[in-house]
């Protein structure tokens, strides 16, 4: 399923654009627990000599926060084990050109045990890995596509950084959901994305204003569970990079101002045959919905809420479930209606999906969606009956599944699941749990700015 495309390359056409000077630098990342892209720059000799087999990092990345603090407890990696390393293998149908930053290509890695060469049970990749492999044992290919959302800013993040954020302005002054004016003022800096994530080799489709004012979206093309992963996590980067490079900023934080919407990263999702054919797809269906479908969004409905933890990684990311501003807070479905959180789209086509709402953009891509296919791939072997869709607003809907309303709530659930720890491992939860109940503490340890103007001279 995971084709070569231009922008795509391979070790001899590295070597062909490296001998005519067109790319001199090679980024060698592998994904942390955030999401983000950690490791090296090589110089592209030494990438085409040795670098392409393999290098190595500070297995601390997988414990460490959002600051890079490393934080303590974690079973895999500790002071007390001596910070060892991880082994970085660079998966060669990845590599890329970058072309927003300077002669420069770019591969994923998959990090490894140091001694046993096996891949690292707890790092983002392998946990998606695992779960697509399930699923191509059961007969299909897992399909999906996020649709990514994030706010542009006048400011560089330089600026933020030495004059605070109380100033952030946003890009454009009121909602450009759709809104083609508003977005020709952010065009310069949407318009290289598209063409950077292009000439990359990712398949992107549009970009579009969103639901609150300097609220953007980047839409890329369906593809398989890793690749679509692969790209989100990449996508993050460059975005952030080309707006670097634009003197503005953008942030992925789900909630970034209360009174503004939320940011999302939707994420479609479909199981195909092997030889290609839609299995959701059933025309005798009234919404085209096959069995196996129903299955599949049953399982989801009934684990929802144990996988929040994967879908709102952080405190803040329960900031954004609120009524009226398009983010859902009931976990129940229902056709083409925004305000539960899956949403069958595609009705009657091949291309019939569900579309899980309930993930911020945030969200770790990798983490997410195999937490997602966990749960539909179970309704399948379970053979679950899907309950009745939603109808009307999911707002107001009474005595039905809840999105769990904090981060506690939702590592208490996550921990507290059979099911999850049997569908991804113990040593997964355990390691998810403890990175989320270490996120609370810290928002429990820290004051905050909304305490300050509250209580500074009132308390």
């Amino acid at each position: 399923m995971r084709k070569k495309m231009s922008g795509l390359l391979t070790l001899e056409t590295l070597a062909a654009a490296f001998e005519a000077g067109e790319i001199d630098t090679v980024v060698v990342a592998a994904v942390d627990m955030q999401g983000r892209l950690m490791g090296k720059r090589f110089h592209a000799a030494h990438f085409l000599a040795h670098g392409w087999e393999e290098t190595h990092c500070c297995n601390y990345l997988l414990t460490v926060d959002m600051e890079m603090v490393p934080v303590p407890g974690f079973a895999t990696a500790s002071w007390a084990q001596g910070y060892g390393d991880y082994v970085m293998k660079p998966d060669l149908a990845t590599l890329r050109r970058a072309p927003w930053l300077p002669a420069t290509a770019l591969v994923l890695c998959d990090l490894l045990d140091h001694d046993t060469h096996e891949e690292v049970a707890v790092s983002p990749r392998a946990i998606l890995k695992r779960q697509v492999a399930r699923a191509r044992a059961m007969g299909f290919d897992a399909m999906m596509a996020t649709e990514l959302e994030f706010y542009v800013f006048e400011q560089s993040y330089e600026a933020l950084r030495d004059r605070g954020t109380e100033g952030l302005t946003a890009i454009s002054a009121y909602n450009e959901d759709y809104h083609i004016f508003q977005t020709s003022k952010e065009e310069p800096l949407m318009r290289a994305l598209r063409n950077g994530l292009y000439g990359a080799g990712i398949a992107v489709e549009n970009t579009k204003g969103e639901a609150d004012s300097g609220q953007a979206e980047v839409n890329v093309r369906y593809a398989d569970a890793l690749t679509t992963a692969d790209q989100h996590a990449i996508i993050k980067t460059a975005t952030k990079e080309i707006a670097h490079a634009h003197g503005k900023s953008v942030t992925f934080m789900a909630k970034y101002d209360h009174q503004k919407a939320g940011s999302s990263a939707h994420v479609h999702q479909s199981l195909w045959t092997l030889d290609g054919r839609a299995a959701f797809q059933d025309k005798a269906d009234p919404l085209g919905m096959s069995e196996l479908m129903k299955q599949f969004l049953a399982g989801q409905l009934a684990h929802a809420r144990e996988i929040t933890i994967f879908l709102a990684p952080y405190v803040n990311s329960y900031k954004r479930y609120c009524i009226g501003m398009f983010a859902p807070t009931k976990a129940v479905w229902s056709p083409d209606n925004r305000t539960a959180g899956f949403r069958v789209c595609g009705a009657g086509t091949k291309g019939v999906r569900v579309e899980c709402r309930i993930g911020g953009s945030d969200l770790n891509p990798y983490t997410a969606c195999a937490a997602l296919l966990a749960a539909g791939l179970d309704g399948i072997e379970q053979k679950l009956a899907l309950e009745p869709a939603l109808t009307g607003d999911g707002y107001s809907a009474k005595g039905v599944r809840e999105i769990p309303h904090t981060l506690r709530e939702a590592a208490d659930l996550a921990h507290g699941s059979a099911w999850l720890r049997a569908a991804l491992g113990d040593a997964v939860v355990e390691h998810y749990v403890h990175a989320a109940r270490w996120e609370i503490t810290e928002h429990d340890r820290v004051v905050t700015d909304f305490e300050r103007k509250r209580g500074l001279e009132r308390a």
